[in-house]
C-alpha cells in the first residue's frame, strides 16, 4: 500500500468518525468524547463475525451499521437525555459521555479477553491487512473506503435536502427552540443523529483494522484526530466535518512519514502531534474553524495587500 493511498484510506475513515461527532455536537450541543469508542465497537463486531462465522469484515459492513447506530441510540437514551432533562450543563454531559467512553473502554476489553478464549485466538491486538486483496492493482480497502465515505455523503445530501424528516433536522440543528414550536419533534432528530453517529463510527471501525493494528485502547488515541477534524473544519458544521477529516487525515499521515524519513520510524509514534499542532494554529487564526472564516474579507484583504 503506497503512502498516498494509505493517508487516503485513513483520510476516509475520519471523516466518517467527525461527521458522526459533528451530528450529536449540532443536536445536542455535547461533544461526544466516546466517538472512539464507538468506533472500536465496530472493530469487534467486525472481528466477531470474522471468528465466530467467517463473515468478511467489508460483508460486516451492515451489521456494524446497525449495531453501532443502537449503541449511539442507547448512549443518548441511557446516558444523555436523562441529564438533558434535568437541564444539565454541557460540561456535566460532556463530563458523561468521558465516564461513558471509560465504561466502553472495560466492557470491550474484558469482551476480547472472552472472544480470545472462546476462539483460541489473538482478541485483544488484531490486524486485518492479510485479508485485504487487490481489484485491478488498486487494493480493495482503498475502494470500498472511498465508495462507504461516497454513498454516505450522498445519503446525508439527499437526506437534508430532499426529504421532509431531513428538513426537520436541519431545523433542529439550526434552532431547536423555534423547531419545536413549528411543530418538529426535537427528541426525534437528537434520537436520529446519535444512532447515525453511532452507525457510521462503526462502519468505520470496522475497515480501521486494515489500516492499522486494533486494541481495546486504540479508540483513546484516535478521538485525538476526531475532535481535530471537527474542529478544524469547523465544530458546527457537516460539510466542515468533512474538510477538516481530509486536512487532518492526509496530514497527520504525510507529514509524519515524512518526518520518519529524516529522523526515523520513532517519530511515527507521534503522528497525534501533527493534528494537535494543526488544531491550535486554526483554533488562534479560525476558531470557529475553516468554514467560519468569512472569506471574502480574505479575499478584499488579499487585494488591498497586492495593490
Amino acid at each position: 500500500m503506497g503512502v498516498v493511498e494509505g493517508a487516503i484510506i485513513y483520510a476516509n475513515l475520519l471523516v466518517l468518525l467527525a461527521i458522526g461527532l459533528t451530528l450529536t455536537y449540532i443536536t445536542t450541543a455535547v461533544p461526544n468524547f466516546a466517538q472512539g469508542s464507538f468506533a472500536i465497537f465496530g472493530s469487534y463486531i467486525a472481528l466477531t463475525l470474522l471468528r465466530l462465522s467467517g463473515i468478511h469484515p467489508y460483508t460486516a459492513l451492515p451489521i456494524a451499521f446497525i449495531l453501532g447506530g443502537m449503541l449511539g441510540l442507547a448512549t443518548y437514551i441511557l446516558v444523555l437525555r436523562p441529564l438533558i432533562k434535568k437541564d444539565s450543563t454541557i460540561v456535566t454531559l460532556m463530563i458523561a459521555t468521558l465516564a461513558w467512553d471509560l465504561i466502553l473502554l472495560g466492557i470491550i476489553g474484558a469482551y476480547s479477553e472472552f472472544l480470545g478464549k472462546i476462539t483460541r485466538k489473538a482478541g485483544v491486538k488484531f490486524i486485518f491487512t492479510y485479508l485485504d486483496y487487490e481489484i485491478a492493482g488498486i487494493s480493495a480497502i482503498f475502494l470500498v473506503s472511498t465508495v462507504v465515505i461516497a454513498v454516505t455523503l450522498a445519503g446525508l445530501f439527499l437526506l437534508l435536502y430532499k426529504t421532509k424528516f431531513g428538513i426537520a433536522l436541519r431545523a433542529s440543528m439550526e434552532n431547536p427552540s423555534l423547531a419545536e414550536i413549528m411543530g418538529v419533534n426535537v427528541e426525534y432528530t437528537r434520537m436520529f443523529s446519535w444512532f447515525l453517529s453511532g452507525a457510521l463510527a462503526a462502519m468505520a471501525g470496522c475497515l480501521l483494522p486494515f489500516k492499522q493494528e486494533i486494541v481495546p485502547a486504540t479508540g483513546a488515541l484516535i478521538i485525538v484526530s476526531i475532535f481535530a477534524a471537527s474542529i478544524v473544519g469547523g465544530l458546527s458544521s457537516i460539510y466542515g466535518a468533512l474538510l477538516g477529516g481530509y486536512i487532518i487525515g492526509l496530514s497527520e499521515s504525510l507529514i509524519t512519514y515524512e518526518l520518519s524519513v529524516v529522523l526515523g520510524t520513532g517519530v511515527l509514534v507521534y503522528s497525534k502531534v501533527v493534528s494537535l499542532v494543526i488544531l491550535i494554529i486554526t483554533l488562534l487564526v479560525a476558531p470557529r474553524g475553516i468554514v467560519g472564516i468569512n472569506w471574502k474579507k480574505v479575499m478584499k484583504w488579499l487585494s488591498s495587500t497586492r495593490s
